[in-house]
């Protein structure tokens, strides 16, 4: 029955609106996630923050971002990927507009609601990737799930604009309000996204399948033809995962290629304030263009991840943000003429290093066979977001965590903190190119009988093609 998806070659209107609700919810809950980047630089001074209090309140999302890919993972096996996705949705959104209420210097209270921010965002990605995949076909799998995640720097764009411009108005209170808009999105999912027919057909449910696969295709049931005999109902367990070595180490370590970007990202501001002697909003506005680089640089990852393939692709992205990442520590005082190179290597690595997801989010989903692609997506992606706790939390501790923050303490932690940043995008391309193996091309029935074959083994998979 599916297919009938593997043989289309024009996406219909109804699969581009799964795209659009998967597309516009992560970019919404990538902006809940970012805030406390923009927020910091206004509360760091007057709360007097220690690096050690700052570095807590970034990296707390990082310290419940692998337990909420992995349940929300495994609820999107259980319960079905329709479901999941608006639980994640609220779980993020009601977490941030809770920040909103925020006692003076109570920075503990931040740590606690960023605690329940992390989980709801990770678990949120990990659904969608999934959701994605299955409801497109294989030539256009990594391309749209890639061009899906494009908009996630928009979610930072959208911080930086309102940092600059609305705080005046509204207060860095008002910036966490506007984290409650993300709620509403669970009334577009739930009027336009229907549930997976693969998991439909998991649960033997094959005529509710049939319906949401034409729905997709945008032609009558009855033209797509039920099989002869009635799937068995799978039950899958999560210790299985296990099975599956090679899936783990390939996911999970090019997965924590994201360690330095979102290190570089949750300080962002609060170094170009200190590094460039600026104001936050002028910060903000800088930030406004690092987001621009961001997005375009996820268009081109997107398309060089089916043309090139995902390994060769995720190679490339993570050499080139690792290079761009270490010459902005060592050359953080060079100017060219009234540029800052400082800046210059902060937008390059933004274009090279944020792209790199475009590839390592659809890869982490297509390492594992179906009935385990929820809780396989969320266990890996689980594990890189522990990059969300170890990038802000190392600079943190390479600058001292008990130096008030200025200029003087983080100076001279710039060389080898970025040194430490751009680690783990080398990390991120031994893994791809050692570790993983290829899946771009193949179709997700295709990868299904590569890993569970009895003669074949996740270290014995054959290479495709490239």
């Amino acid at each position: 029955m599916l297919q009938e998806l593997e043989q289309q070659t024009k996406l219909t209107r109804n699969q581009w609106l799964i795209a659009g609700a998967v597309t516009i919810g992560d970019m919404l809950d990538f902006f809940d996630f970012g805030l406390i980047a923009f927020v910091l630089a206004f509360i760091v001074k007057d709360w007097h923050l220690t690096f050690g209090e700052s570095g807590l309140i970034l990296l707390a999302s990082g310290i419940s971002a692998p337990f909420g890919s992995l349940l929300w993972g495994w609820a999107a096996d259980k319960i079905g990927r329709r479901k999941a996705m608006i639980g994640t949705v609220l779980n993020t959104s009601f977490a941030t507009g809770a920040m909103a209420l925020t006692p003076e210097h109570a920075w503990i209270y931040l740590v606690i609601c960023r605690l329940f921010v992390g989980f709801g965002v990770t678990g949120m990605y990990s659904v969608d990737i999934t959701v994605i995949q299955e409801f497109v076909p294989t030539a256009k799998r990594g391309w749209l799930t890639g061009l899906t995640t494009t908009m996630l720097p928009a979610g930072f764009l959208l911080g930086a604009l309102l940092s600059a411009f609305a705080t005046p108005y509204i207060g860095w209170r008002g910036l966490f309000a506007v984290g409650l808009l993300p709620a509403f999105l669970t009334l577009y999912i739930r009027a336009w996204v229907p549930e997976s027919p693969y998991w439909l057909m998991r649960m033997g449910r094959s005529e509710e399948a049939r319906r949401s696969l034409a729905w997709a295709l945008e032609i009558d049931p009855t033209d797509v033809a039920l099989p002869a005999v009635a799937p068995a109902v799978e039950h899958t367990r999560w210790i299985e995962l296990f099975r599956y070595p090679r899936s783990i180490f390939a996911g999970a370590l090019t997965g924590l290629s994201q360690t330095g970007g979102v290190g570089l990202a949750l300080w962002q501001v609060t170094l170009l304030v200190m590094v460039l002697k600026i104001t936050p909003p002028e910060a903000s506005k800088l930030g406004i263009w690092i987001a621009v680089a961001a997005i375009a640089g996820r268009f081109l990852c997107s398309w060089i991840s089916d043309a090139w393939g995902r390994r060769p692709a995720g190679v490339f992205s993570c050499v080139t943000a690792a290079v761009c990442m270490s010459l902005a520590g060592y050359l953080h005082s060079a100017f060219i003429g009234a540029v800052s190179v400082f800046y210059v290597m902060l937008l390059l690595q933004s274009f090279f290093g944020s792209d790199n997801y475009s590839i390592v989010g659809p890869y982490m989903g297509e390492l594992w066979p179906a009935r385990l692609r929820g809780s396989g997506m969320g266990f890996v992606y689980g594990i890189g977001n522990l990059g969300k706790f170890i990038g802000p939390a190392g600079l943190a501790l390479i600058a001292g965590s008990s130096n008030y923050v200025k200029p003087e303490a983080t100076l001279g932690a710039l060389i080898p903190g970025f040194n430490y940043f751009a680690f783990w995008y080398v990390l991120g391309a031994f893994a791809f190119w050692f570790i993983g193996f290829e899946t771009s091309r193949r179709s997700i029935e295709e990868i299904d009988r590569a890993l569970t074959a009895p003669q074949s083994s996740p270290q014995k998979i054959p290479a495709v093609q490239i």
